[in-house]
């Protein structure tokens, strides 16, 4: 008789169960991966709708649709939907700028007993034809050219590096092409000198850095004439950044080298009213174990910093480098940098912050 009854009450509570389980809304989708298969990244967005029926018992709501980036936009319904009602989750798939594979996810959130479920969507993009505009993005006059900015990017203080920029002719005439305000370090050429309608040509440039003879990031600018008509509005960035090279070094001469340590890297002024100048000293100590050479000491605009009178440093040596901010012209708050180039070999170049705020009268 007992055994009866504890049989009698699990097969009750197994029931519950399962009504109560089958009670709560269930969200079912016809599938959860969708393939596009190849499309053009110049043919527009590509949509797909994942249907779903809620095969519970109660009323399902879906919470949140969330995709895995911005290049896909989901839809959905947003309405409650009853036991045996069906609905959807669009995923518009923009392929622009994309090319290339794509698998994207999009996280479906609801009230349902299964209450996060993630669909996919993937395929390919196959690349557009690219344009001369593309291709040659800046445009100057005669010419278009995939860059105004020559790159040389790091190099050490004896070297001789060479970089170039594709160009083509924009004009309907041959075009001579030129240079103006040329420096020493540089030497510069288009091949060829002399670009037919529709034709591309090539800017080499050739940069010596021991003839810049300069530390840190440097710049400078040169100007692109066309036929031997001078015009200082075509202008092309030269940039480099001159630097010792201390790969070489091994863990003893690491060891002994001289370490630039700073007192204090930041300076904040206060509030100071426009017109007024004001100065601070940044105080920098040799705590390695050989020499510290100060290359460079150079301040962001608005700012004037001194180099120090002593440049080389011997171990426990201390000098000071003098800050000045003028805040003639300056308005609100102000964010200025002094740049120290050194031959600390784990800190060739140190970043000093000058900040306050310039108030008017």
């Amino acid at each position: 008789m007992k055994k009866l009854i504890v049989l009698t009450v699990l097969i009750s509570t197994c029931l519950f169960s399962g009504n109560a389980q089958h009670s709560k809304p269930n969200l079912a989708f016809d599938k959860v991966i969708h393939d596009f298969g190849e499309v053009k990244e110049d043919g527009g967005t590509k949509t797909y709708e994942f249907k779903f029926k809620n095969t519970g018992g109660q009323p399902l709501v879906i919470h949140n649709v969330k995709a895995s980036c911005g290049c896909t936009t989901p839809q959905w319904t947003r309405q409650p939907i009853p036991p045996g009602g069906e609905g959807f989750v669009k995923a518009i798939f923009d392929p622009r700028n994309r090319p290339g594979n794509f698998n994207k996810t999009i996280t479906v959130t609801s009230n349902a007993q299964n209450a996060t479920i993630v669909l996919r969507i993937n395929g390919k993009v196959l690349p557009r034809e690219m344009t001369v505009e593309d291709i040659y993005p800046r445009n100057m006059q005669e010419i278009r050219l995939e860059t105004s900015h020559l790159a040389f990017t790091k190099m050490t203080p004896e070297q001789v590096k060479d970089e170039s920029i594709k160009i083509i002719s924009t004009s309907d005439k041959p075009v001579k092409i030129g240079f103006l305000n040329v420096p020493p370090h540089i030497k510069i050429k288009c091949i060829p000198e002399v670009v037919e309608p529709g034709k591309a040509a090539v800017i080499t440039a050739s940069y010596d850095a021991k003839t810049k003879n300069d530390w840190g990031f440097v710049t400078d600018n040169i100007f692109i004439i066309f036929n031997d008509v001078r015009n200082y509005s075509n202008r092309l960035t030269v940039s480099a950044s001159i630097e010792e090279d201390f790969s070489a070094w091994d863990a003893e001469k690491m060891q002994n080298a001289p370490v630039a340590t700073f007192a204090e890297k930041n300076w904040n002024f206060g509030e100071i009213k426009q017109g007024d100048v004001v100065k601070h000293e940044f105080e920098v100590k040799n705590t390695g174990k050989s020499e510290l050479i100060i290359r460079k000491v150079k301040a962001s605009c608005g700012c004037t910093a001194i180099k120090p009178v002593k440049t080389i440093l011997a171990p426990g040596e201390t000098t000071m480098i003098a800050a000045e901010f003028n805040s003639r012209g300056k308005n609100g708050r102000q964010t200025k940098t002094v740049r120290i180039v050194s031959n600390d070999p784990k800190n060739t170049s140190i970043t000093l912050l000058i900040t306050g705020n310039v108030t008017m009268e």
